[in-house]
């Protein structure tokens, strides 16, 4: 045996460890091999998330929402990640899942967190809470080191392009349909008045998606009317105490 593994570790120096060239080729071969059986299942799967009743697009007005979100960097200090881990579930419930995420271009999951995480901030605080809260952070949070964004509730929302911006996350995989985007402009003011018209064919469009004015001033479409809309869904399509998952050691 001994002899064996003498044998084998000669024959090893000299084809591999002192013949760069055939070392590199080996390499490559094994790397290809590993690539190749981790890989190729996946293209046997129709999705590799699992599927989560409740969840549903970004309406117009929190996609918009999302997308002032990103453009003031807010993920620099709030990820939307719970892990499961207890002092996570504890301080900010169930641990995120990957379909909540699914519509997310690009998702918002991260480990900074200079403020609290948010993956669950939806329906936690009303309205009122976060227009104070983007006026004068401090207001509400005294500790808090969060600038302020009084300069949302000012500005005047532009969703003229919202059916393209639709258009082009369908084309990377979110369900948007025809008549979503067709109507993704007038879906904006109807979704910031309880008493519109169109009010059943919204709901029917975005199943569970409130409806009200968010930004307190009902003559007028503001980036905080988008910005209050998109906070206030985090975390709330996904009804959690009917939600079956696998019992996770961490938690017992």
């Amino acid at each position: 045996m001994s002899k064996g593994k003498s044998l084998w570790s000669e024959l090893h120096k000299k084809l591999f460890e002192k013949n760069s060239l055939i070392l590199t080729v080996g390499i490559l071969v094994t790397v290809s091999i590993g690539g190749i059986v981790e890989i190729a299942p996946l293209f046997y799967l129709d999705s590799t998330i699992e599927e989560v009743d409740g969840m549903r697009p970004y309406t117009p007005l929190e996609q918009l929402g999302r997308d002032i979100y990103v453009r003031e960097g807010c993920y620099n200090c709030h990820s939307q990640m719970i892990r499961p881990l207890r002092d996570e579930v504890e301080r900010y419930g169930h641990y995120s899942l990957a379909a909540e995420s699914m519509y997310d271009h690009p998702f918002q999951w991260g480990s900074k967190r200079t403020g609290p995480d948010l993956a669950r901030v939806g329906a936690k605080y009303s309205d009122e809470w976060h227009r104070d809260h983007m006026r004068d952070p401090r207001s509400v949070v005294p500790e808090s080191i969060m600038p302020a964004y009084a300069f949302l509730e000012h500005s005047t929302l532009d969703y003229d392009n919202v059916a393209a911006n639709l258009r082009a996350l369908r084309a990377v995989g979110v369900p948007y349909s025809d008549e979503m985007i067709e109507m993704a402009v007038a879906d904006i003011t109807t979704q910031l008045d309880p008493y519109a018209s169109d009010y059943d064919g919204f709901l029917a469009r975005y199943p569970g998606a409130t409806l009200r004015d968010f930004d307190g001033n009902p003559g007028r479409v503001s980036e905080l009317d988008a910005m209050v809309a998109y906070l206030q869904v985090l975390g709330t399509m996904v009804d959690f105490s009917t939600y079956e998952a696998e019992a996770d050691q961490n938690l017992r």
